[in-house]
């Protein structure tokens, strides 16, 4: 026989939502201070109700001691039930509302009383300090039971005290005042608490709608899991709030932007500097995938407006990628070169291998001299006026590979470049995105021609690039700049529009400039003028490492 599991208590306890949990507190606090406020309010109610009754015993205690009559009644007849001073004082009894007015002789026996019968006794409490003189005001009890009470002294009209009156209120009115006040009071406080218990559910609605209805510790948990998502991915993460100021910075954002925690409560102009990061970080720009350079670092950006009027914006980067793509676009281009190489070299081999059946030897020796001289004269007019092996190689193939798109690529008689440089790889980045797009510029053009000049101004490297393409409009040589912008068609490996940005960069790190203006004649020129390229006579230009590069990041992070 299969025994029953035994069924589990649930155990009581603080709700679990933060709903629940805030309305709870809220109606506990709200009952609390209406209590309480019940409570101080009627404290003194109850000592005010008794001050106000005996205030009223003493004042008509006061108003009877002052009439005349009474005091010469008192003086010439005897206490009697139906004498004039208890006729007197029962009127102002019933006029007043008072239990009872009672007047005393200096002995203290009584010439007025509600009950007849008690005429001429002495009487219940003690009269001493009335007779000495004073007013007396209390609570006390007496034949009539407990009351509010007023006495005062009885002076003839020559100032002689001669008696006393003493005046009670039924201490069962103020009571019964003390109860008619509770219920009203008792309906105020539940009002308020009423209004506060509706105040405190639409606030915990407001809650329950902004958390979600989720638990504290499903909060909890959140920010945790939070807290090690942000700090775990490998993407940059910034989080902006409604006015467009940085408040949230992952480990990534930090190392790709190269900023620290001091940016957070700033807006990204002032934490990035002014630029096209900034503009992207902040939304001036839009879309996805978005390419911006930071540093020597090229970045992805996206921006995701949030619900509550800021916006969260991821950063990838795409450096490493860049530059295998340009990798690629290099073998790419040295395919093409090899294969125009090629092609070249086979009509050259059928025409020699024609000379020799016709068996034109001198023909055919003479060709073969012409064929390796031009290839001789290309690379000695390339070297002879560029003395850096880099960028003497870099030109020769991409005469090779203009040659084969029908383009004159020719290096200018004014060019002159030392071995010297103090970055040749940098250089060559720059001579070769900018000889590219000259090549894409007038690439199916008629005359097509594109020129480098190359020189050296003591330690400052100018290089001009001329074509004689269409030319560049005068109000697009700065937007040609930014990263991202681009007339071409995007290759397969990623995006277009950073070639230009990025020799900028290059330019500004080493203190430089790039214009672009008009070529005579037609087409474009690029200028890009580098201070303190080359190193002083005489000494051996530095040998790029990676140290260098580890340096160069550096710098640029902290820019």
């Amino acid at each position: 026989m299969t025994r029953t599991p035994p069924l589990r208590r649930r155990r009581l306890g603080l709700p679990r939502r933060v709903f629940s949990q805030v309305l709870l507190m809220q109606l506990v606090i709200a009952a609390g201070v209406a209590v309480l406020a019940t409570g101080l309010f009627l404290a003194p109610l109850s000592h005010q109700l008794d001050d106000q009754a005996m205030r009223r015993a003493l004042a008509i205690a006061q108003t009877t001691a002052q009439n005349p009559r009474i005091t010469e009644d008192l003086l010439r007849t005897s206490p009697t039930a139906g004498g004039p001073v208890q006729r007197e004082a029962e009127r102002i009894r019933r006029a007043t509302g008072a239990e009872y007015v009672v007047v005393m002789d200096a002995r203290g026996v009584r010439w007025s009383h509600t009950d007849p019968a008690r005429i001429g006794g002495r009487v219940s409490t003690d009269p001493a300090p009335a007779l000495a003189g004073h007013e007396v005001m209390q609570i006390d009890s007496g034949t009539l039971g407990r009351s509010a009470r007023g006495k005062v002294p009885l002076l003839d009209a020559r100032g002689r005290i001669v008696g006393a009156v003493s005046v009670g209120i039924a201490y069962e009115s103020v009571r019964a005042r003390l109860i008619s006040v509770i219920p009203g009071l008792l309906a105020y406080a539940g009002g308020a608490l009423a209004a506060g218990a509706a105040a405190a559910w639409l606030i915990s609605r407001r809650v329950q709608r902004q958390t979600r209805d989720l638990a504290f510790s499903d909060i909890a948990a959140l920010l945790a899991e939070r807290e090690a998502m942000l700090h775990g991915i490998r993407e940059g993460v910034v989080a902006l709030d409604r006015a467009g100021r940085i408040r949230l910075l992952n480990d990534e954002a930090r190392r790709l932007l190269g900023i620290g925690d001091e940016a957070a409560g700033r807006t990204p102009e002032e934490a990035l500097g002014a630029g096209r990061t900034a503009d992207v970080l902040a939304g001036r720009v839009t879309g996805t995938d978005l390419l911006t350079v930071r540093g020597h670092r090229v970045l992805v950006a996206n921006r995701m407006p949030t619900g509550d009027g800021g916006a969260v914006a991821t950063l990838r980067d795409r450096t490493e990628l860049e530059r295998l793509g340009r990798e690629l676009d290099s073998t790419h281009g040295l395919i093409d070169a090899l294969r125009a190489k090629d092609h070249e070299h086979a009509n050259h081999l059928h025409t020699l291998l024609g000379l020799l059946e016709l068996e034109l030897y001198d023909d055919a020796v003479e060709f073969v001299g012409e064929v390796a001289g031009d290839h001789r004269a290309t690379a000695e007019q390339v070297t002879g006026k560029i003395h850096d092996p880099l960028l003497a190689a870099l030109l020769v193939g991409k005469a090779t590979v203009a040659a084969e798109r029908g383009v004159a690529l020719r290096v200018s008689d004014r060019t002159r470049l030392p071995d010297r440089l103090v970055d040749p790889r940098g250089l060559v980045t720059v001579v070769g995105n900018l000889v590219d797009n000259a090549l894409d510029a007038v690439a199916g053009t008629p005359h097509a021609r594109v020129e480098v000049e190359l020189r050296a101004e003591g330690r400052t490297a100018v290089l001009r690039v001329r074509d004689t393409g269409p030319g560049i409009p005068a109000d697009r040589r700065e937007v040609i700049f930014t990263e991202g912008w681009s007339t071409k068609t995007p290759p397969a490996h990623g995006k277009r529009g950073i070639g230009l940005s990025l020799v900028r960069r290059f330019a500004e790190r080493q203190g430089g400039t790039v214009t672009v203006g008009e070529a005579a004649g037609s087409g474009a020129q690029f200028t890009v003028v580098l201070p303190e390229a080359l190193a002083e006579p005489g000494l051996a230009a530095p040998a790029r490492t990676a140290a260098d590069s580890v340096a160069d990041t550096a710098e640029e992070a902290s820019r």
